[in-house]
């Protein structure tokens, strides 16, 4: 199979079920910035990560396929593929609680730093906010499975307590935010 088809050269691509949308539309914009995390989770992992993060981030990269995959199909769609449900929202719940054990309880913000694992673990997070907020918009236009938000939600919040938890891991010290 050729890895280029030439059906987008003209702004527009296919939702699974063979609707075309224009390659701006919310709902593009969105799973494009699912798949820009998931690419940047390949880039924690080039860093070395602790074995836990590591695991974790190739765990999230294959569940961020079937966040994709569920954005890119409409909830209307009668073929049945795997969607995201109240269980990975859960599960990164858990992980959350596990990560944060090893945590001291916060009682000011923290700079996005460390080492270049946990740095880069910030830059997921940021991205996943804005994958959440494009999600919302693509809502207003489109029937999607509201879940998805909760999930980017509950991962945005994993990442961070990952970025904190990869540099204790490491020795570094957190940089407290301090205002002059």
């Amino acid at each position: 199979m050729k890895i280029y088809t030439r059906k987008g050269d003209e702004g527009e691509t296919s939702l699974f079920g063979g609707n075309r949308v224009p390659k701006t539309n919310a709902l593009i914009e969105a799973y494009g910035t699912v798949d820009e995390l998931n690419s940047h989770l390949g880039v924690v992992r080039s860093h070395n990560p602790s074995e836990q993060i590591e695991q974790t981030c190739r765990d999230l990269q294959n569940e961020l396929f079937t966040l994709g995959a569920d954005l890119a199909t409409p909830v209307s769609k009668k073929e049945k593929i795997a969607r995201i449900s109240e269980k990975e929202i859960t599960q990164l719940e858990s992980l959350i609680d596990e990560f944060d054990v090893s945590l001291e309880s916060l009682t000011y913000f923290i700079l996005p730093a460390g080492t270049s694992a946990a740095a880069h673990l910030h830059v997921c997070r940021t991205v996943c906010r804005r994958a959440e907020r494009l999600t919302i918009r693509a809502l207003a236009e489109t029937e999607l499975n509201k879940l998805t938000i909760a999930y980017l939600n509950r991962l945005s919040d994993l990442l961070f307590t990952m970025a904190r938890f990869e540099n204790i891991a490491s020795g570094e010290s957190e940089s407290q935010w301090k205002v002059d």
